[in-house]
């Protein structure tokens, strides 16, 4: 009976310690006036971020429209760094990649600026690693505004084109 008890004792600081580790790893804030990378990264303090869930032109990146090419990497940039506006950015971690960046949705003022950068055609749904903006993502493209009002090769390809 009372190894019985025991072994019951230590499942439970198990399930205990397993419940708690997961839901406070899921549960980080991160807090700060953020430095601005891309369209999906930023810096707070010693922290790297990318956005949960979409993926912006690369720095370098340029798109067409009208047969014209268009820094859109850096106007992805530019919009987000207008968008933070120098606030206090609130970013709720999901996980960490293999870069060791934390993956988060962050806000500013309660607006979440990963959809934000989708609605306004200024990154895509990432898809591969989450559905969470897709509609965002046709909201802008019907409105043709940001990347979508021209010709832009997807972010992932381009990365995986110029490595």
């Amino acid at each position: 009976m009372e190894a019985t008890i025991l072994i019951f004792k230590f499942f439970l600081i198990i399930f205990i310690f397993f419940f708690f580790f997961n839901g406070n790893q899921n549960q980080k804030s991160i807090l700060g006036k953020a430095k601005i990378i891309d369209g999906d990264t930023i810096h707070i303090g010693n922290n790297k971020i990318r956005l949960h869930g979409i993926d912006a032109p690369e720095i370098n990146q340029d798109c067409s429209y009208k047969n014209e090419d268009w820094k859109c990497g850096q106007l992805s940039k530019n919009f987000l760094l207008n968008l933070i506006n120098l606030d206090v950015v609130n970013c709720q971690v999901k996980t960490v990649d293999k870069y060791k960046r934390y993956i988060a949705i962050c806000f500013v003022n309660n607006l979440n600026i990963n959809e934000m950068m989708v609605k306004n055609g200024w990154a895509i749904a990432y898809r591969y690693y989450a559905k969470d903006y897709v509609d965002e993502e046709l909201i802008a493209k019907k409105n043709k505004v940001g990347i979508w009002k021209g010709k832009f090769i997807e972010p992932y390809l381009f990365r995986k084109k110029n490595k």
